[in-house]
């Protein structure tokens, strides 16, 4: 069969798979012969802390996805193939490494975060210069952009109507994998002086994190591994996903942020199971994309209130508001819940989604700080961060975002601790130093008395804190903060 290239070469990204890859299908279909490279690219890495469970959990995927590729090969008479990969700049390398091996295109999948998209329109350019053809496609969700439209041809802000206009389109077309065996002999062996041993995380700069200690699976057969265990849970998913101690959620969110799982999978299993669990499970799929085509049709939203009168709230500054940021990121705010969550984060990467909406509210709404110092937190320590979610969910607590809560709707965190964490399961394993308290005090320490502290050996103002606010109190203000914005 004839080919529209002689050789291409695939960069892969976020899309950290061998399996139903769009840009992967693409360049074995369209070239006789295809390379493969993924870019450490110091863009990123050198702004991250010496330790960090995600660029671990890359390293790990990468190491799967060069052991992928080389299978594909053996099975298809190209021995040799494989992942040539490289520690440097990517705006530049990719480029230089397309002259160098004498491609004719590269192939990508869509990125559509706003500093991805600026590297990817610069090396766009400089392969144009060098005569060579840039391919980009979607893979991370199933619509994106403009795919999805009201009837007056306008990106939907109001989550219910898109979600019900998506329904409307999706079909196996959308969902359908991208073939990659049948194309595979196309892979190429890997040249000579990129036959190296892959690069340590050490020689990345790197050290280890407590990544195996948490023991998170990893690359594409750790994403299969969760799955393969979410889909009995499936069914149950809309009783067990709020409560923090249950297993309720799929843990595949670092899958899908590094695309070592398909999207298209996922939204077929959800779909083929008629349950209540399922539907609401493909409901935050939904959420997703929905998200993702907020930031694409909205760019302005990636820093700024997607509601341009929500900027005009004065948030609480100075010394005072540093002071209480810090006690929120280290889990010292005297609320059980929400330090709790705060120390799951920061020993963990992840936390659970209803308790990314109670420290988001308190933070934004009990403590009166801007949303973006938490969007920021979030960025830099959730496992899963993905611009787009994580500035919805977080724009969405704040009431700034496109279909946000009310302004007026404000969590209590005393509230929320004794309707998802009832027996405080969730509080005593992250907050050890509450254990002995009954659990009618759990939620709200300071109204223990002096006997129930003193048998639990917690110290109000010493081995625990005391409340940095009153809820009631904070809750009035916020209202009154709001006040600006009322009518919006």
């Amino acid at each position: 069969m004839d080919k529209k290239y002689l050789t291409g070469l695939i960069w892969f990204r976020r899309d950290l798979r061998a399996s139903d890859n769009a840009a992967l299908h693409h360049a074995l279909k369209s070239c006789a012969h295809v390379h493969c490279v993924f870019v450490y690219d110091r863009a990123i890495l050198d702004g991250l802390p010496r330790v960090d469970r995600r660029v671990e959990f890359i390293h790990a995927a990468i190491a799967e996805l060069h052991q992928s590729l080389q299978a594909l090969g053996a099975q298809h008479a190209q021995p040799g193939a494989g992942l040539i990969v490289l520690h440097d700049q990517a705006d530049e390398r990719v480029a230089q490494l397309a002259l160098e091996l004498g491609v004719e295109a590269v192939f990508t999948n869509h990125d559509y975060e706003p500093q991805a998209l600026a590297r990817d329109a610069k090396v766009q350019a400089q392969l144009g210069r060098q005569g060579q053809a840039f391919h980009s496609f979607k893979d991370h969700v199933i619509f994106e952009r403009a795919e999805v439209l009201t009837l007056a041809s306008k990106p939907y802000s109001v989550f219910t109507p898109y979600k019900n206009a998506w329904l409307k389109k999706v079909d196996a077309y959308y969902l359908s994998p991208y073939a990659i065996d049948a194309h595979a002999s196309a892979l190429s062996a890997l040249p000579k002086k990129y036959k190296t041993k892959l690069p340590s995380l050490e020689a990345l700069g790197f050290e280890p994190s407590n990544l195996k200690d948490l023991k998170i699976p990893t690359g594409a057969s750790g994403g299969e591994t969760l799955l393969a265990d979410f889909l009995p849970r499936m069914q149950a998913y809309q009783e067990t996903r709020n409560f923090p101690s249950v297993k309720g959620p799929s843990y595949l969110g670092v899958h899908l942020r590094f695309g070592t799982v398909s999207i298209r999978k996922l939204v077929q299993l959800a779909m083929k199971e008629d349950s209540e669990g399922a539907a609401v499970w493909l409901s935050e799929l939904i959420w997703r994309d929905f998200y993702a085509q907020i930031l694409s049709n909205f760019p302005h939203a990636a820093s700024q209130a997607f509601k341009p009168d929500y900027d005009r709230i004065e948030w609480e500054s100075g010394a005072s508001a540093k002071a209480l940021f810090a006690a929120w990121c280290e889990g010292r705010t005297g609320y059980p819940l929400v330090d709790a969550a705060m120390a799951q984060i920061n020993q963990t990467g992840y936390m659970h989604n209803r308790l990314r909406m109670v420290v988001a509210s308190f933070l934004v709404k009990d403590l009166g700080l801007d949303w973006r110092w938490g969007e920021r937190y979030f960025a830099q320590h959730l496992n899963d961060f993905d611009l787009a979610s994580n500035n919805g969910g977080w724009q969405w607590a704040a009431s700034s975002g496109c279909d946000a809560q009310p302004y007026f709707r404000i969590f209590n965190p005393t509230s929320q601790s004794e309707k998802f964490d009832a027996d405080g399961k969730f509080i005593r394993r992250y907050l050890p130093v509450l254990a002995g308290l009954p659990t009618k005090v759990l939620h709200c320490p300071w109204l223990a008395g002096p006997l129930e502290l003193a048998a639990a050996d917690v110290r109000l103002g010493d081995n625990y804190p005391l409340p940095v606010v009153k809820h009631d109190e904070a809750r009035a203000l916020t209202l009154t903060r709001y006040a600006v914005v009322k009518k919006t």
